[in-house]
């Protein structure tokens, strides 16, 4: 949306109007029913885009099992979660004279790289392991099991990357729209190491 500029007037981001100015010109006429300098009300759609602009967005906290101080195993699941606290919506409001708008980005799904060329799609945060499961067990939600170890590869491991991906839903001035695709990443690295069979004669 063009906005036409006025002598006097300061103007944010994509040329929006700041709250608490004077939207009229010199001689402009008093409109029917209000007082002079009323403006036009911005489009919330625009207002919306300044919403979104504003919001921070947790990074994510890669978490595994086992841990990442330790080698994973070749042919044992390895299982793949990011911290919950980051794992809820993100919500931010601008007001710009005559309208407000939030908007709420939402968290919905993980793609994970895991290095070796396989590529996971969870669509939660995925399940945290705890002894109450076996060790053998597979993640109900979010796990790889490596095939072969991380030898040979820089500092003998595999750089794994997590791509959270969220929808943004806006709302305000009467209007609401989407705004899908924002993403946050986060790497770290993950040694694979191949268990070795031990022959007792």
């Amino acid at each position: 949306m063009e906005w036409k500029r006025r002598p006097g007037q300061m103007y944010g981001p994509r040329g929006v109007p700041l709250p608490g100015q004077n939207f009229a010109e010199p001689g402009d006429k008093e409109p029917a029913g209000g007082k002079k300098g009323g403006g036009a009300r911005p489009e919330p759609a625009v207002v919306a885009q300044q919403a979104v602009r504003e919001l921070v967005l947790p990074d994510p906290e890669i978490r595994t099992n086992p841990d990442e101080t330790y080698a994973q195993l070749v042919r044992v699941p390895t299982w793949m979660w990011l911290d919950r606290v980051m794992w809820k919506p993100v919500s931010e409001t601008a007001k710009v004279p005559g309208v407000s708008v939030t908007a709420t980005a939402i968290p919905r799904s993980a793609t994970w790289r895991m290095g070796d060329g396989t590529t996971v799609m969870c669509k939660g945060a995925g399940t945290a392991y705890s002894v109450k499961y076996a060790a053998e067990s597979e993640s109900p939600d979010c796990g790889h099991t490596y095939a072969r170890s991380s030898a040979g590869q820089p500092e003998e491991a595999f750089t794994i990357s997590v791509t959270v991906t969220w929808d943004v839903e806006w709302h305000g001035g009467g209007e609401q729209g989407t705004v899908p695709g924002l993403q946050t990443q986060a790497q770290m690295s993950l040694r694979v190491a191949e268990a070795q069979a031990l022959v007792v004669s």
